[in-house]
């Protein structure tokens, strides 16, 4: 008997746009939430992802390395409150992309990773399928959030609670585990259209307790030394109108942390930026804004003191009390918690000291002067060092406030950092609460995407090292970017002694010859090398002004540098005397 099965009406083949997969509905997710600059670097299975982003008016900006499109999608979302979103394939690539997401965890930079991941059933029965790993347990302890797509229809819900668990509350990394069957489903685009939907108040303000403003209102009130101490939380949530309002009615100085420099601004007169040890030792009520009393801050005791006590405004209660008791904890949206003080202490005054501004001004006029002198002693340094550099950059730099600086290293982030006033907001981006090397180039393409505005590097050589080869994508994507690069020779400096007394460089020396330019030439990038203040004047203002991609090494002593930097004392002490 023949067969009898009728095929004459074959269902027909899948076809756009009749039919879309789950890579275009990840594509138009993220469009209609308007998270439309993407930072990856693809392969299986999240290729054609990147490709749906592109075909639906997305930008994606494709990286050498993972770490590197994580780090720009966090500086993305620290400069513009929306989440950084960062695409990456399975298992290694999405361990170094996680590595980036978990510094953004940790500094509250909202951020978005999508990683390609294994059909989960393969993994979970451990059948040795391609790239297997549990990604999405894997991701979960470092993150705020993490989710997993297992079909297509999961997907616009998962990027639109993603998006709202990195910015609500405390901001931070959220992870998507998506999975190659939901990227390789197919639906009918009518069915999948029915799956789109734009979340209701994505982001909403908790006020504070009324009592809790009121007990930081009296506790301000009672001062007789106040601060403010600012962190880059206040930076991000964008409090300099608030800030400057507390500080010009009530006569208060504030002391800025790295990230925060610039808030207001670190010239102003009441910033006591120059006196931080006075602050600490003195100050009786210290407001502190978005800034946490960690390794940073001696946790709050040590140096402080200790009949001072803490206002602590954040908009994690978590952060309360974590290494000191916090007299007046203000939890909630630090806009609200500042305006509601603010209108507690109308018709109050502070009755402060009336020595206290007025001494921290006369310390800190003191203090400038004397690091005006030290940076013109340096400036005719031959070799130079880094003040010698930074003679030459600081008044450039200053003279174009608009420029974002990029800034990690060791002594070449310390030196940076003292040297440079900032004198706007969010115009400093570095290497924040963890200390790491390895944020700059990637911090470079986030910044220059999400501010339009031209970005300058400080780098030392060895933290360029970590990035430089995402250098490269600044060049493909021709943004205005100049990286500076600090050559000393070496991890901390380039005078390094192997102690065992053999051929192999020291554990901290890398080369004193090394021409970093080149790295630009190649890429098609204005190279400059320079040895003198003249030529490192003339490559920076040229650099600046090209509003193109441009590579300065500038050539510093090898001994120009100490272990650590300024933070040499976490060091284990050795008993044996080397010479780092």
């Amino acid at each position: 008997m023949g067969n009898t099965t009728c095929n004459c009406n074959p269902k027909p083949a899948p076809k756009f746009p009749e039919q879309v997969t789950g890579m275009y509905i990840l594509a138009e997710s993220l469009r209609r939430l308007g998270l439309t600059d993407v930072f990856g670097l693809v392969g299986i299975p999240v290729t054609e992802a990147a490709y749906a982003m592109q075909k639906v008016g997305m930008n994606f900006y494709g990286f050498r390395f993972e770490q590197q499109a994580g780090m720009a999608a966090a500086t993305y979302g620290y400069l513009t409150r929306r989440p950084g979103v960062l695409l990456t394939v399975s298992s290694l690539g999405f361990m170094n992309g996680l590595t980036a997401t978990a510094n953004a965890t940790v500094n509250c930079y909202p951020m978005i990773q999508i990683s390609g991941a294994t059909d989960p059933t393969m993994v979970d029965m451990k059948m040795g399928t391609y790239e297997e790993l549990d990604q999405l347990n894997t991701a979960r302890p470092l993150v705020k959030a993490a989710f997993r797509c297992s079909y297509a229809k999961d997907i616009p819900s998962a990027v639109a609670r993603a998006y709202r668990a990195a910015v609500s509350g405390r901001p931070g990394g959220v992870y998507i585990d998506m999975t190659t069957p939901a990227l390789a489903e197919i639906m009918d685009a009518a069915d999948a259209e029915k799956l789109f939907y734009t979340p209701v108040d994505i982001y909403s303000t908790v006020a504070p307790n009324a009592d809790a403003v009121k007990r930081a209102v009296e506790l301000l009130a009672s001062a007789k030394k106040p601060a403010i101490l600012l962190g880059k939380g206040a930076a991000y949530a964008g409090l300099e109108d608030l800030v400057k309002e507390l500080v010009e009615t009530y006569n208060i100085p504030y002391y800025s942390m790295s990230m925060a420099k610039g808030l207001l601004p670190d010239n102003g007169p009441h910033s006591a930026i120059s006196c931080r040890s006075t602050i600490m030792e003195e100050a009786d009520v210290v407001v502190v804004i978005g800034a946490r009393l960690n390794w940073m801050l001696s946790f709050g005791r040590g140096k402080w003191n200790p009949a001072g006590k803490f206002i602590q405004l954040d908009a994690c209660a978590e952060e309360i009390d974590r290494n000191v008791p916090i007299a007046a904890p203000v939890v909630g949206d630090m806009r609200t918690s500042l305006q509601m003080i603010l209108d507690g202490l109308k018709g109050k005054t502070i009755v402060a000291d009336p020595t206290w501004v007025s001494g921290l001004q006369a310390e800190t006029a003191a203090k400038n002067a004397k690091f005006a002198k030290r940076l013109e002693d340096a400036s005719t340094a031959m070799p130079m060092n880094h003040w010698t550099a930074l003679s030459v950059i600081k008044p450039i730099l200053e003279a174009n406030p608009d420029i974002v600086l990029v800034n990690e290293g060791a002594n070449t982030l310390d030196d940076t950092r003292d040297t440079i006033d900032m004198s706007l907001p969010r115009h400093r981006v570095d290497c924040a609460t963890w200390a790491i090397m390895g944020m700059g180039m990637g911090s470079c393409v986030g910044a220059a995407v999400a501010t339009g505005k031209s970005v300058v590097a400080i780098e030392g050589d060895s933290a360029f090292g970590f990035s430089g080869m995402d250098f490269a994508t600044i060049c493909r994507f021709n943004l205005p970017v100049t990286v500076v690069v600090f050559n000393n020779g070496g991890i901390y400096n380039g005078v390094g002694v192997n102690p065992g007394g053999g051929d192999a460089p020291a554990p901290t020396t890398l080369d004193i010859n090394a021409q970093y330019n080149l790295i630009g030439e190649c890429f098609g990038a204005a190279g400059y090398r320079v040895d003198n203040v003249a030529d490192l004047k003339k490559a920076l203002t040229e650099a600046i002004a090209s509003k193109r991609p441009a590579l300065i090494d500038v050539q510093l002593a090898a001994d120009s540098g100490k272990e650590s930097g300024h933070i040499g004392y976490l060091n284990p002490a050795p008993l044996i005397d080397y010479t780092v």
